[in-house]
């Protein structure tokens, strides 16, 4: 009798592991079903062109079904709600599934450190419909600047330099000059602030590499506030522990992540904040047939360190976890997950980029950019939607 395989979420990891799991069984052997609360599949690692408008939502979206096309995997669109380990059932808003192996690969939610005001008063940006609402939001303060010159809406924060801030802020230093000749809105009132707690951008980045990206978002107007958390946000104001404050009417916060309560509320064993503690198989610790896996689960790297929630992570874990599924239902020896680095590229905005690749290996400028963009369309080409883009 064929295994059920229930895999709850299609990001990189989920999505992953369900086209490699089908490649590995059959239609006898097992029974794959895909969970999703969307049609469609995001790159989450391109919605910082979305949200300032440099991209269509159509360009970072992809159909699940037509991904999926022929395949021996089941689709449902639904949500979460639960998940009963002991009976080996996941309740659905619409339904309830049972099974014999569980994938949970549900992705993150935003971690607001407790900051007074932050989740209520700020923007986040881990989803297309984020994306689309500071793209409105950041329109909307303009077209409307010239009706009462607010000069707090045309200030702009983010919170955070990590990845998903710095790439944001590129684009959003290429994108609000236009904006403003746009709305005839004077450039040279619009300010573009990034807020990092850290003592630098980019933590974990060639310094050498930090320092460039730096330095080309200082010369677009980028203004850099390092070594100073944001400790509250008010409607209209930012507040920070330096006692300084930031009259704005946009802040866009990208300061972490923390795992998704289902997880928690299931009994699964999780860290502080809420990522679940996985074996070296990516197996829920004491669940066997379990696996948590993308930014749902907290894995600790050779140098003491876990693992940064990013795609290249999450997508071999997807093909860790279906080898390891695999490994289980044939009985045979299961493989560790030692992920391969492929290197780091973020981006600076139009054509302009910075990277390392691999050990020793340095790009910046345009060459990086290309890296970038090669980076996308190989992990198309891995998920058989390389033409459907």
């Amino acid at each position: 009798m064929a295994k059920k395989v229930v895999i709850l979420g299609a990001g990189y990891a989920g999505l992953v592991c369900a086209l490699e799991l089908n490649k590995l069984t059959t239609a006898q052997e097992v029974e794959i079903i895909l969970v999703n609360k969307h049609e469609y599949h995001q790159l989450v690692t391109q919605l910082h062109e979305p949200a300032v408008g440099a991209k269509a939502e159509k360009d970072v979206t992809l159909s699940i079904n037509s991904i999926l096309g022929g395949k021996k995997i089941k689709f449902v669109k639904d949500m979460v709600v639960s998940i009963d380990k002991e009976a080996k059932e996941v309740t659905l808003e619409n339904s309830k599934l049972s099974y014999d192996y569980l994938v949970v690969a549900l992705g993150s939610e935003t971690e607001y450190f407790g900051i007074p005001g932050l989740k209520e008063y700020s923007f986040t940006l881990k989803s297309v419909n984020q994306a689309n609402r500071i793209r409105e939001h950041i329109e909307n303060c303009l077209k409307t600047y010239n009706q009462d010159k607010k000069d707090s809406k045309l200030t702009f924060v983010v919170g955070g330099a990590g990845f998903t801030g710095i790439e944001l802020v590129g684009e959003l230093a290429d994108m609000l000059p236009v904006l403003a000749a746009k709305h005839n809105v004077p450039k040279d009132k619009i300010k573009l602030i990034n807020v990092e707690a850290a003592p630098m951008i980019l933590p974990g980045f060639d310094e050498e590499l930090v320092s460039i990206a730096k330095k080309s978002l200082e010369g677009r107007g980028v203004q850099f506030i390092i070594g100073t958390p944001v400790v509250q946000v008010e409607p209209g104001v930012v507040h920070l522990k330096s006692g300084d404050t930031i009259p704005t009417e946009t802040m866009i916060w990208t300061g972490g992540v923390r795992g998704v309560p289902v997880v928690a509320e299931a009994g699964f064993e999780t860290e502080p904040r809420g990522r679940a503690k996985v074996d070296e198989y990516l197996r829920a610790v004491g669940n066997e047939d379990t696996w948590i896996i993308g930014d749902s689960c907290f894995v600790l790297a050779p140098n003491g360190r876990p693992y940064p929630p990013t795609a290249q992570i999450s997508t071999q874990m997807g093909e860790n976890a279906a080898v390891n599924i695999y490994s289980s239902m044939k009985h045979i020896k299961k493989e560790k997950f030692d992920p391969v680095l492929l290197g780091a590229v973020a981006s600076l905005g139009r054509k302009e980029a910075i990277g390392s690749l691999g050990s020793k290996m340095k790009a910046k400028g345009w060459l990086a950019y290309r890296v970038k963009d090669a980076s996308k369309y190989r992990y198309l080409a891995k998920i058989g939607a390389l033409l459907k883009s």
